[in-house]
């Protein structure tokens, strides 16, 4: 069953430190088997409060999504990216 992660970019702290981040975490796909399905494009709320960015990302299995997350490679950029801005990542598995 496909998963699906969810970034959702609340607030940027360090605009430099965010862009480190895009650089580790493109680094960090190596042969992860993922699709980026939308990108920072632009955002309507139509509910909830206002984001800065969102990041859709598909993954064959939920397993195979937490392996990515959880590599050596991503915690990395991960470490990054809590120094640089608000995010919040959620992951769910789709039909």
């Amino acid at each position: 069953m496909p998963a699906y992660a969810i970034f959702i970019k609340n607030r940027t702290h360090d605009a430099d430190l965010l862009k480190a981040y895009s650089q580790k975490a493109a680094g960090a796909r190596g042969d992860h088997p993922l699709t980026a399905l939308a990108a920072y494009g632009p955002i309507e709320a139509l509910e909830g409060d206002e984001a800065e960015g969102v990041v859709l990302l598909q993954f064959p299995t939920m397993e195979a999504g937490k392996a990515w997350y959880n590599s050596p490679a991503y915690q990395d950029a991960k470490a990054t990216r809590l120094k640089a801005a608000d995010y919040r990542v959620l992951f769910f598995e789709g039909l």
